[in-house]
């Protein structure tokens, strides 16, 4: 076991770091992605600067435990995203939008268009073509005022 250690060179590194990809983008977690980086960062290092194999092995070691704390800032900022604050609640994004009624108001019912979708809309009688704004949605129900 010590000669195979003993003969690790650069190569050895990089197919590591590529073995250690192919892992992550098998059963994706976020975690060997790291593991594979250092690999490639000491097999980087070890053709900048030869040093014998336990060096090699220390310097794997203190990069991969090196980005356990970068990976942690990256995942932070990435659950932080606003970009799917509204998934599986669409109509929560429509609250603050001014649109035309596309059906007048009556009794309380009418329909705006928002894009391909055309919205059921509750609110006071109004005249199609007024400019309302989306006040509040409850499911697939929206209620409008006049802008």
């Amino acid at each position: 076991m010590i000669d195979l250690l003993a003969t690790l060179g650069p190569w050895s590194w990089l197919v590591l770091g590529l073995v250690l990809m192919a892992i992550e983008a098998v059963a994706p977690g976020a975690f060997m992605m790291w593991l594979g980086l250092a690999a490639f960062l000491v097999g980087a290092l070890a053709f900048a600067f030869p040093a014998q194999w336990q060096m090699q092995i220390v310097a794997f070691a203190l990069i991969s435990l090196a980005m356990v704390p970068l990976w942690r800032h990256f995942a932070r900022r990435a659950s932080r995203s606003l970009d799917n604050r509204f998934l599986n609640r669409r109509t929560k994004e429509l609250v603050g939008h001014v649109t035309t009624l596309a059906t007048p108001i009556v009794d309380g019912i009418g329909t705006i268009k928002l894009g391909d979708t055309v919205w059921r809309v509750e609110g006071p009688d109004l005249p199609a073509g007024t400019q309302v704004k989306i006040e509040h949605a409850d499911g697939a129900r929206l209620r409008v005022r006049a802008a």
